[in-house]
């Protein structure tokens, strides 16, 4: 399918996304429905194992297009479908049954940090920085997210004042795995994508699927719930497969089953 907001090249079992919406990759209808769209066939994807999000020009995405907004207020029902519709797009890159790495090539605000907080691996270009600035418009959003990976303070601050975190700022928390020079974002990240793409598909996509179930649970019920996925893959002919390999010394051949 051809998208109109997204580039998508897919070679060697890694797709790079793009966003594409010049000059900021601001977030409208269209580009949310073709996200929903894109990271739904990506998930289910044989010829796809590993994802990497990145953005054009010198702004991963400034978030939500604010001229989309004064439109909604007058029209029943219109800010149901739009907050619907944002909800949706965020939850199709979370629930994306492969791993995907955020490639955060310059500032990600508001909606655009939503996209980085929504994948798994957070890589920046010393560009780059973070804020949820909703709050210089008017409006409050964001905190959700904000208080899963801040503390408590840290958040509150970014949440009540626009507050601007830079890369530099955020790989001391420990936050994002790199901070870069422009020219080696991309190299690293797609170094990083080959290591994660040469491991067995079914073990990738339950080790997904636990990292994210496994938030939402109990600890107790979380350690059976990996420990049940565990148990699967040892049936599989892909860890069969692995640990023959590992004995013969050699790289496994995966078939996903």
């Amino acid at each position: 399918m051809a998208y109109n907001t997204l580039i998508v090249d897919i070679k060697d079992k890694i797709a790079v996304v793009t966003l594409n919406r010049p000059p900021v990759n601001a977030q409208n209808k269209e580009f949310r429905n073709e996200i929903m769209e894109l990271f739904d066939e990506l998930s289910d994807r044989d010829d796809v194992a590993c994802i990497v999000l990145t953005g054009t020009g010198k702004v991963f995405s400034a978030g939500a297009d604010i001229r989309e907004r004064p439109n909604l207020a007058g029209e029943p029902g219109a800010y149901g479908r739009h907050n619907r519709l944002v909800r949706e797009s965020n939850n199709a890159i979370m629930e994306c049954s492969k791993p995907i790495i955020a490639a955060i090539n310059g500032p990600a605000l508001g909606a655009g940090f939503g996209l980085v907080m929504a994948s798994d691996i957070w890589v920046a270009s010393e560009d780059a920085y973070f804020s949820m600035p909703e709050i210089n418009v008017g409006l409050a959003g964001g905190v959700t997210f904000l208080q899963r990976y801040f503390s408590q303070s840290r958040a509150r601050r970014m949440f009540f004042t626009g507050m601007k975190v830079s890369a530099q700022e955020m790989y001391r928390l420990g936050l994002i795995e790199a901070c870069l020079p422009a020219d080696q974002l991309m190299p690293y990240a797609m170094e990083l994508a080959r290591e994660i793409a040469s491991k067995s598909p079914i073990a990738l996509r339950l080790a997904k699927e636990a990292a994210r179930m496994t938030l939402l649970m109990p600890t107790r019920d979380a350690y059976r719930y990996e420990q049940g996925n565990t148990v699967a893959l040892s049936k599989t002919e892909d860890t069969r497969e692995a640990q023959q390999a590992f004995l013969e010394k050699r790289e496994p051949v995966y078939k996903g089953r």
